[in-house]
């Protein structure tokens, strides 16, 4: 392959995917895009590659021909002369492996086709231990967290109670500024939130005196959080809006907490049925007998059939782990001790019933 090298500007192996190819481009873009300080050239460069490998089709013309395929001139182009992204020096988000293009600028830089997203600030992921009646029955937990939450005192807007908000003269209340960039193929519309109202169109007449104007304040708080009934081990609850918050500039984040579940001596569990081993002696497997057995809502009496054999279970409805249709069921998992210190009649009676399987 001769000419530009476009798997290496874009960090990729030859055989990555279209994905890992999108991925890389992204990353890079983040990096290198001249609104966040990088360098013009190197994100025309990181376009280029991306343009070509990010199209299956040209990717296979590329690997086949090299950059000379791409160089926009007649001679050098083997599928005819001209600017092969199909554009008059323009960007064509049109194309094929390029309908989300837009998109990805859009939503790096405040540019694209589509609607900019809300900002949203970050989530936040905490483990907390649950006993294994708390996971069944469900509990309210008290979470300690150290975060950016939402500013008591001007409830998020940023300004000091009592005031009035103004409009952005910056961008004369459109909560956005429209610009134009130099691409390699051409001038390209950028829209970008104002960045002295952040988006909002609006400012505060006074910033608040406890946030100073951010919306957010960062220190150690409480959430209160309802653990629903049946989560089970390793599962995962989501809290919204418990995240960092970003205060008047957008949404927060989300909260994940992550379950573990302590054993219990008791009872194992499997989805929504519970189990229980009980022990019961040799003459109540054969003469059958009533038992108390351990449920998680206490103590129950069980009944045990005549000539009961180890390993027999039996079923108690509704006592197992609450789901969407009710209740689980408890399943009592009988075990026949054989007596291993008889006294002398004992013997005697044992000998004398000959208890042989035929």
């Amino acid at each position: 392959m001769s000419g530009k090298d476009f798997y290496k500007v874009l960090g990729v192996e030859k055989s990555a995917s279209q994905d890992d190819v999108k991925r890389a481009f992204r990353k890079l873009a983040h990096e290198h895009h001249p609104d966040k300080g990088g360098k013009e050239e190197k994100f025309k460069e990181i376009n280029e590659a991306y343009q070509v490998l990010g199209d299956e089709q040209k990717r296979k013309q590329y690997d086949q021909f090299g950059s000379a395929a791409f160089d926009g001139s007649g001679g050098g182009n083997p599928f005819g002369g001209g600017n092969p992204f199909g554009g008059a020096g323009g960007f064509d988000f049109s194309g094929a492996g390029f309908e989300d293009l837009g998109d990805i600028l859009g939503g790096m830089f405040g540019g694209g086709g589509r609607q900019q997203r809300e900002p949203k600030g970050e989530d936040l992921e905490v483990g907390i231990r649950l006993k294994f009646s708390e996971a069944v029955f469900g509990v309210e937990k008290e979470i300690p967290l150290t975060k950016h939450s939402k500013c008591p005192r001007c409830a998020g807007t940023a300004a000091e109670p009592g005031t009035k908000m103004k409009s952005c003269a910056t961008c004369d209340g459109k909560g956005f500024r429209v610009t134009m960039q130099r691409t390699m193929l051409g001038a390209m519309q950028m829209k970008t939130a104002c960045a002295e109202c952040h988006g909002r169109g609006e400012k505060p007449e006074k910033d608040c005196t406890e946030c100073h104007g951010k919306g957010a304040v960062h220190g150690r708080t409480t959430v209160r959080v309802d653990i629903p009934a049946g989560v089970d081990d390793c599962m995962s609850v989501r809290v919204r809006g418990e995240g960092e918050s970003i205060g008047a500039q957008g949404e927060p984040g989300d909260l994940y907490l992550r379950l573990r579940v302590e054993p219990d001596a008791r009872f194992t569990r499997d989805g929504f049925t519970i189990y229980v081993t009980k022990n019961i002696g040799f003459t109540q497997a054969a003469l059958g007998d009533t038992i108390d057995v351990d449920t998680v809502d206490g103590k129950v009496e069980v009944k045990i059939p005549q000539g009961t054999q180890s390993g027999d279970e039996l079923r108690l409805r509704g006592k197992g782990v609450p789901n969407n249709r009710g209740r689980g069921d408890q399943i009592v998992i009988v075990k026949v001790i054989t007596p291993t210190k008889l006294d002398k009649r004992m013997q005697e009676l044992l000998k004398e019933m000959n208890l042989r399987e035929k």
